[in-house]
C-alpha cells in the first residue's frame, strides 16, 4: 500500500523550525538548506561588497537568505544573496512575506552538504522565472560559476572578477576578496 505524503504549503515553509537551516518549498515539500561557517562567512563579505555598491547609488534592494521568492512552479525559493532593480516593486514597498517577483540577481554560496542536481535544478527555477544573472559560489574551490542562462555560462577563478554586467551596472569584485 503505498502512503501519500500531505503537499507543503506555504504557512508550513512559515512555521518551519528555528533549527539553523534555511528553508525552502519545493515541489511540495519544505526543504531545510545546510550552511557553516565558511558559507555564512563568504555570504555576509559578499553581501556587504554588494550593499555597499547597490545603496549609495539607490540602484535597488539586497536582501539576505531570509527572503524568500515565489517561483511560477510554486516552488518558494531562499537564495543566498539576492538584488532586485529600484522600481521593480510596486510604489517601492518590499513585500512582508515572500515576493511574487523573481530577483534580478540570484547569488547561491555552496554549502559542503549541496547536491549539484538540486543546485543545478535552482539555478534552472531562477532562470525560467525571469532572473537576469545567478552566480553559484564555492568557496572551497574559491570558484564560481556565471549564468545568463542555461547555455550562457561561465567559470570564474579566484583572480577573475564577478561583474554585475547591466543587472547590477558598475559592480564589480574580485573572487578572491569575498572568500576566505
Amino acid at each position: 500500500m503505498t502512503t501519500m505524503r500531505p503537499v507543503a504549503t506555504e504557512e508550513d515553509l512559515l512555521a518551519a523550525p528555528e533549527d539553523g537551516y534555511r528553508h525552502e518549498l519545493v515541489d511540495g515539500r519544505v526543504r531545510g538548506l545546510p550552511g557553516g561557517a565558511r558559507h555564512s562567512r563568504t555570504c555576509i563579505a559578499f553581501a556587504t561588497l554588494l550593499a555597499q555598491w547597490v545603496d549609495p547609488q539607490d540602484l535597488g534592494y539586497v536582501s539576505g537568505s531570509n527572503t524568500g521568492f515565489r517561483l511560477p512552479g510554486g516552488n518558494v525559493r531562499v537564495p543566498d544573496l539576492s538584488f532586485v532593480r529600484k522600481g521593480r516593486f510596486p510604489d517601492e514597498r518590499l513585500p512582508d512575506g515572500f515576493s511574487d517577483l523573481p530577483p534580478d540577481l540570484a547569488v547561491e554560496v555552496l554549502s559542503p552538504d549541496d547536491r549539484s542536481r538540486d543546485v543545478l535544478d535552482k539555478v534552472g527555477e531562477y532562470l525560467q522565472a525571469g532572473v537576469q544573472l545567478v552566480w553559484v559560489i564555492d568557496p572551497k574551490r574559491c570558484t564560481a560559476a556565471v549564468y545568463r542562462s542555461s547555455t550562457d555560462v561561465r567559470q570564474l577563478g579566484p583572480d577573475d572578477s564577478l561583474d554585475g554586467e547591466d543587472v547590477v551596472p558598475g559592480f564589480r569584485c574580485r573572487l578572491a576578496d569575498v572568500i576566505d
